[in-house]
């Protein structure tokens, strides 16, 4: 188990030191799972409420908080003293050295050195592996892939053909590279081309024959990428789908054929993006957003939770709500709404003494 004295830690995160006594940290926890050879994690106002009933004799908070009788290491980002604690504590899965006696590995693959593969992994023909690299149980890696330098790769990833992967990459399990792209066409106007050019459908094709359209493009992933558990990144159809540099997805993401995602972005749980979009650098798009296919979103935009994108926004756009709108235009709709709802309760409270009128106006008409 490692262990840590107070000054150590406060050197690994870059924080100010308030000693009240001397303190062995084995572990770190929020305040109430804490015990006295806990770092109890303070890094909102309810945890440091919490450390009044904590075991702890020492705790990370943010710059400006000091407690009585409490060692405090004070930093001016919470998360980012967090992240690098759990860097220190964190405990990698276990890898067999070297290549494990049950994995099939082709005899054009070219590893790199010190690569590892796990049980029961299948390196196809003419793939290339970089050093350092390792792959854990029952993944695939197709022919003609290129895995970079340092990835690392949990279990049943599976890696399609020509599928390129950059250095410093993490792909949880079940990831998906490189499926075929969803593209289908049908010999006359469907539906769908119907609604799209004239906005309803004036007939019926029932013979509705649809047909697979191939997909010869890859998917070509930069470098320091992570994505999460279970996301399938469909390949392109001619041209590659490409994920920018330091790019970071989340489990349950479906990203579709000839995307092209930039740098820098951060795509949350269960968001889906159809083909052909374009997504500029450091954009963020919330938990279960969808987008429609051929949409571009300009850089620096955040797409919250929800949001049904069904155009283009350019760069600095907050997008919000179903459909998506720029957020004032959302906060312009909303104020409409209450206002109408206050107006009709006015009509409701008037309403007898405007019928009453109407019978007075009519009786007069009528005499």
């Amino acid at each position: 188990m490692k262990t840590f004295t107070v000054e150590e830690i406060s050197q690994i995160v870059g924080g100010m030191l308030t000693k009240s006594q001397d303190v062995k940290i084995s572990q770190i926890a929020p305040p109430l799972l804490s015990d006295e050879n806990t770092l109890a994690l303070a890094l909102g106002e309810e945890e440091i409420a919490n450390l009044a009933k904590s075991k702890a004799k020492a705790a990370l908070v943010p710059l400006g908080v000091q407690i009585d009788g409490l060692t405090t290491i004070e930093v001016e980002r919470p998360r980012l003293a967090m992240m690098k604690l759990l860097n220190v504590f964190y405990t990698a899965p276990e890898v067999n050295k070297g290549i494990h006696p049950t994995a099939v590995v082709h005899e054009s693959a070219k590893l790199g050195e010190n690569v590892q593969i796990g049980p029961n992994v299948v390196i196809s023909h003419d793939a290339v592996i970089g050093d350092n690299t390792k792959i854990l149980a029952n993944s695939y890696i197709g022919g003609g892939a290129k895995i970079g330098k340092n990835c690392f790769f949990h279990p049943g990833v599976n890696i399609g053909d020509r599928v390129e992967v950059g250095n410093d990459v993490i792909l949880h399990h079940g990831v998906s590279l490189g499926a075929d792209g969803f593209s289908f066409v049908t010999e006359n106007p469907d539906n769908i081309e119907q609604a799209r050019k004239d906005g309803e459908i004036k007939e019926s094709n029932q013979k509705h024959v649809i047909f697979k359209i191939p997909s010869i493009g890859a998917v070509k992933i930069g470098n320091n990428v992570e994505i999460g558990a279970n996301t399938a990144i469909d390949r392109g159809t001619i041209e590659n789908t490409t994920i920018g540099d330091n790019t970071k997805i989340d489990d349950l993401v479906m990203i579709g054929h000839n995307c092209k995602i930039g740098q820098g972005c951060l795509i949350v749980s269960q968001v889906g993006i159809a083909g052909s979009c374009v997504i500029g650098d450091r954009v963020v798009i919330a938990g279960q957003a969808g987008l429609a296919d051929h949409i571009e979103i300009g850089s620096d935009s955040i797409v919250t939770a929800k949001a049904g994108v069904t155009k283009s926004f350019p760069e600095k756009s907050i997008i919000v709500g179903i459909p998506a709108m720029p957020r004032k235009d959302f906060i312009k709709q909303l104020k409409t709404m209450k206002d109408a709802q206050e107006i009709f309760a006015k009509f409701r409270k008037y309403e007898p003494l405007l019928k009453e009128f109407e019978e007075n106006v009519n009786n007069d008409h009528n005499s």
